[in-house]
């Protein structure tokens, strides 16, 4: 029916709390001795009925005797007795009620016992209740904890000392600042003291408990806590449950740990920076120390080839620390013994919990070992950087100081981290090895040294974009003419790639060719567009199979410049390209406002030439339009920056052009796009360098040219080249005379060679021949093609100039 007990409760919620439950004394016979206010109300016998009489043929029916005969024997044997029995009211009726009986020794030596009883549903009730809080405290998974007023601590359970390994009575009489590292127990004696001023109960508030006897582990809690108060309403403290929520918040932080790798690792298609990326991530929230090791093909954005293990480049290390023994750009040795070579030969995660058990924990010399250690590093994992089949290097996680020793599931972590990285690495090293293609081939087809001309003093820069989507199509040129003009070009090709830089050659040449054919500016324009239309079509009709073949070439834009140092005359034209700057001698800065034409590719809209003259000294600007954009994309800014640059005429121009990049280009930071800049200084030929004359056009004139030529040529101390030029100049002004009409023109020209022009107004195209032996003519062009290095036709709208040229002989 029960069992023994002694114990005896004061609390107001108690049923056999003095005052609340019913009370009798029997003395060693069995005699009621004394009777309660309490019995006589639950049970209807007065004091006077009761006293002097039995206690069991009063209040136990007949039936229930045996049973409780037997209670009687063991409550004698224990000395006390906690149980409920059926109980006979005085009408007779038969109820059930909780009991505790205890023997009590009088002064003279006899004994007596004292009986406290309460309705068997009051008593069953707080049996529950004190099962409940006994199993809160002794048996319950979740952690308990009760405060008192002054937030200290009264009570844990055994569930708290079974997490902290604390004994349960440590904490008691403190506070959290006491048993609780300081960054976790100021947060927690807050939220005590909140709950405790505003009645506001929390719940599931989760937070860091770490112990301060064990600081280095982690150990996270979900919170519920509700104020204590007596029924007066008198507060009586704060209780809190607690459940270590540690096993959870790690998978949660190592799943958002990944997630935030998708974001942040592979931003950009650069080796290094994805590495850098994937070492900051790693020390967020994994490790205490991350250092990415990359084969040097790698690097180099080259294949590995299969099985390679050679030496390692340190790519990225995370936080930056001057003790760590490698740093970033130092090579890395890899011997047999350490965990990394382990790591890359049998391709799979390497963990060591516990380094000091192992001491080759890494190959490296005593020195570096002891800088190592003096870290505090204590656990490591090394994880292959694995795509496509090639390993690429090696991640290294360290966990030093207080943290945890790395468990199983962080190197599965590390390992998925690290081969979403293999493949961003893998990409940027591919985009790489084709930047460099890219790069190499336009490098190849852009000039690589302008030669001194006598037109123009040049200087260029070219700055290749440094990532995503890849280098572009920007070109320039500097091409001589006939005459000791210059032709000036500057191009952007739309895409990107190596695609660009073929489709970018494609029209450097062209431009070339009919530069060479000395057409004037929107010909040369109209002749590129053409091209470029022609390209496009080519694409779009072999683009069936392969959709990105329409995206090698769409478009162009282009500039296009001739300066005549004789006449100072410079004529322009483009094509949707941005408008050139000109410097004048007296720092006067110019946009000019030419016409800015369609661009390259558009096809059937026509072009115009602007004409302008250039002061001696003058500077001309051309550039693409990634020089303007390279600066947050504020043209406007960007413009007066270069104004002022261009300002300082008679800075040289290699110090010009250095200005420039530096205003307009962000520092430490390479553009997202080409950037081709070309500034020319114009030269002017002296009046002593150009002799011309105007022949009538009757037969005499070819006798007079001689004349004219020979006398010029020993005037300039070319004696030498008096013959051939004398033969030439007769034969060309011959045929003007034959086949033209109007005036001639005769002109010399001296620079770094010697050219002969002879100008009519006929349009009518000389052409070479080989004439047969019966032929009285036809020998003359062919005789001056034999006799001068360089020949050829320009035309004008006036007519057309046939010239020559023949290299100086040496001084």
């Amino acid at each position: 029916m029960g069992t023994p007990s002694m114990h005896f409760s004061e609390s107001p919620e108690d049923p056999f709390a003095l005052g609340h439950g019913a009370s009798a004394v029997l003395d060693d016979q069995g005699i009621v001795v004394g009777w309660s206010a309490r019995a006589q109300e639950l049970l209807g016998y007065t004091a006077k009925e009761v006293i002097g009489r039995a206690w069991q043929d009063l209040l136990v029916d007949a039936r229930d005797l045996p049973v409780v005969r037997s209670v009687v024997v063991d409550a004698l044997k224990a000395g006390g007795w906690f149980g409920v029995l059926p109980v006979r009211q005085r009408d007779g009726r038969r109820v059930e009620m909780g009991f505790r009986a205890r023997a009590v020794t009088r002064e003279g030596g006899g004994q007596e016992w004292l009986l406290v009883g309460a309705p068997a549903a009051e008593v069953i009730a707080w049996q529950r209740d004190r099962a409940l809080l006994d199993g809160l405290y002794r048996r319950s998974p979740i952690g308990l904890v009760t405060y008192d007023p002054d937030r200290r601590v009264i009570r844990v359970n055994r569930a708290i000392e079974k997490a902290s390994g604390v004994p349960a009575e440590a904490p008691v009489g403190h506070r959290p600042r006491e048993f609780m590292v300081d960054e976790d127990a100021g947060p927690q004696d807050e939220r005590v003291r909140h709950v405790l001023e505003t009645g506001e109960s929390l719940f599931f508030t989760e937070q860091s408990a770490r112990a301060r006897h064990d600081p280095g582990r982690e150990r996270i809690v979900s919170v519920s806590a509700f104020r204590m108060e007596d029924p007066s309403g008198r507060v009586l403290g704060v209780a809190e449950t607690i459940e270590d929520v540690t096993a959870r918040h790690r998978a949660q932080r190592r799943l958002a740990l990944l997630n935030e790798a998708s974001a942040r690792v592979g931003t950009s298609l650069d080796v290094t920076q994805t590495a850098r990326e994937l070492a900051e991530v790693a020390v967020q929230g994994l490790a205490d120390y991350c250092s990415v090791d990359l084969l040097k093909p790698v690097t180099l954005g080259d294949e590995p080839g299969p099985g390679a293990v050679g030496p390692l480049l340190r790519a990225a290390l995370s936080p930056p620390e001057h003790r760590v023994p490698f740093r970033e750009g130092d090579v890395v040795p890899l011997l047999p013994e350490s965990p990394q070579a382990r790591c890359l030969a049998e391709r799979r995660p390497i963990l060591e919990g516990q380094l000091s058990l192992r001491p080759e924990w890494y190959a490296m010399d005593r020195r570096r070992i002891e800088l190592a250690l003096g870290l505090g590093v204590h656990s490591l994992i090394a994880v292959p950087l694995l795509a496509r089949g090639l390993v690429l290097g090696v991640v290294s996680l360290w966990r030093a100081r207080d943290s945890e020793p790395f468990e199983d599931d962080d190197a599965a972590v590390a390992q998925e981290l690290s081969s979403r990285a293999a493949v961003c690495i893998d990409n940027a090293r591919r985009f790489t090895q084709q930047q460099s293609a890219a790069l190499t081939l336009q490098r190849s087809l852009l000039p690589s040294a302008v030669s001194d001309l006598p037109a123009v003093e040049v200087a260029c820069r070219y700055l290749p974009a440094s990532g995503e989507p890849g280098i572009g199509g920007d070109w320039f040129d500097v091409i001589p003419l006939s005459g000791a003009r210059v032709a000036l070009v500057v191009g952007d090709v739309v895409g990107h790639g190596i695609h660009a830089a073929a489709s970018m050659g494609r029209l450097r040449a062209a431009a070339r060719t009919l530069a060479s054919l000395d057409l004037e500016p929107d010909e040369v324009m109209a002749g590129l567009d053409d091209l470029v239309s022609l390209l496009a079509t080519e694409l779009e009709a072999n683009a069936d199979d392969n959709q990105t073949a329409i995206e090698q070439i769409l478009g162009a834009t282009c500039l296009y410049a001739v300066y005549d140092p004789v006449s100072q005359h410079c004529s322009l034209a483009r094509a949707g390209h941005p408008a050139p700057v000109m410097s004048a001698p007296d720092g006067e800065v110019t946009v000019l406002d030419l016409p800015a034409g369609p661009p390259l590719g558009l096809g059937g809209l026509p072009f115009e030439t602007y004409d302008l003259d250039l002061p001696e000294g003058s500077l001309l600007t051309l550039y693409t339009d990634g020089l303007l954009e390279a600066r947050n994309g504020d043209i406007d800014t960007a413009l007066e920056r270069l104004r002022a640059c261009l300002a300082r005429t008679t800075e040289p121009l290699d110090q010009t052009c250095h200005a420039v990049v530096d205003a307009l280009l962000p520092k430490a930071h390479l553009p997202i796009d080409d950037i081709a800049l070309l500034i020319a200084r114009t030269r002017v030929l002296r009046p002593q360098n150009v002799a011309s004359w105007q022949l009538p056009l009757e037969a005499t004139s070819a006798a007079r040219a001689r004349e004219l030529t020979a006398a010029k040529l020993t005037e300039w101390g070319l004696t030498e080249l008096a013959f051939t030029t004398e033969l030439v100049a007769s034969e060309l002004v011959t045929n003007a005379y034959r086949y033209a009409a109007g005036p001639v023109t005769l002109r010399l020209i001296r620079t770094h060679s010697l050219t002969c022009e002879v100008s009519d107004t006929s349009h009518t195209s000389p052409h070479l021949r080989r004439a047969l032996s019966t032929d009285e003519g036809g020998r003359g062009l062919f005789l001056v093609a034999q006799l001068t290095e360089r020949w050829g036709t320009r035309y004008t709208r006036d007519g057309k100039t046939v010239w020559t040229e023949q290299p100086l002989p040496p001084a």
